[in-house]
């Protein structure tokens, strides 16, 4: 079952209103990225996906339970989050430490906890750093230790938060085979993104939200092609689509790869 939002609001404590009346469903297996300007509400919209913050008002359901009956650490094992800063996730003296956490808290029989890390430790391509401290990695691996760590727990959704910040070009091709693996496998994954090229190459649905609220919610292409939704979430149109548009090029391909069969 999916993750529900129904018309979800968050106030701060002083009345700010950070999120207002979202509506949003992400299913099993989708890859959906957030955008819209610092400001917007992503990243409480997300953060209320997976109940590190709780609605103040309209309801927030994960396969059909409120998240209100739940507590946060219940909840992260459907929700995993991946904070931008993986600094602020990791916390044991070595990679190896840091994946076996969940499954000892949890109280796992040895063979599922090895089963679980060792695929957590292929799909982010941590082998060679088991026995390093994080600390002593670069930026680019220990976001992966992150994501590794949160993968290893089992979660039907991921949250990726800026996960492209400090990547390099290997690092990129990596994560989007990630996410490739991870639809595959049936789980879901969220993304809150400043990075347009990351969205177009590795995600199929864009939701732009600006002052809180949801502004446009479909198909790369469609969201991309649409002014009135850039304007308003003050996003820019990705390099290609937008080289296309400067060109007249009759095609709303976003893929340099797609442009090669529209040019006359």
């Amino acid at each position: 079952m999916p993750i529900v939002l129904d018309e979800a609001a968050y106030h701060y404590p002083d009345g700010t209103a950070a999120v207002r009346s979202v509506t949003l469903t992400v299913e099993a297996g989708e890859r959906v990225a957030i955008v819209g300007q610092n400001g917007a509400g992503k990243t409480t919209t997300v953060k209320l996906m997976n109940g590190l913050l709780k609605p103040t008002s309209g309801t927030v359901t994960i396969d059909g339970e409120p998240t209100g009956n739940r507590t946060t650490a219940a909840i992260s094992q459907a929700v995993g989050y991946v904070f931008q800063n993986p600094d602020d996730q990791i916390f044991t003296s070595s990679v190896q430490t840091e994946l076996d956490y969940v499954p000892k808290y949890r109280r796992w029989g040895d063979a599922l906890r090895e089963e679980r890390v060792a695929r957590a430790v292929a799909l982010c391509g941590l082998e060679p750093y088991l026995e390093v401290n994080p600390n002593d990695l670069p930026i680019a691996v220990r976001k992966f230790v992150a994501i590794a760590a949160v993968l290893v727990g089992d979660c039907r959704y991921v949250i990726l938060d800026e996960p492209t910040a400090g990547l390099d070009v290997p690092g990129l091709r990596l994560l989007n085979r990630l996410i490739d693996q991870l639809q595959s496998d049936g789980i879901a994954v969220v993304t809150i993104t400043h990075d347009m090229r990351f969205v177009t190459d590795a995600f199929e649905r864009v939701v732009a939200m600006a002052q809180g609220t949801v502004v446009a919610d479909g198909s790369c292409r469609e969201v991309f092609a649409d002014d009135a939704v850039l304007t308003r979430a003050r996003i820019r149109r990705p390099e290609v689509a937008q080289l296309v548009r400067d060109l007249g090029i009759p095609t709303t391909a976003l893929r340099l790869d797609d442009i090669v069969p529209a040019i006359p």
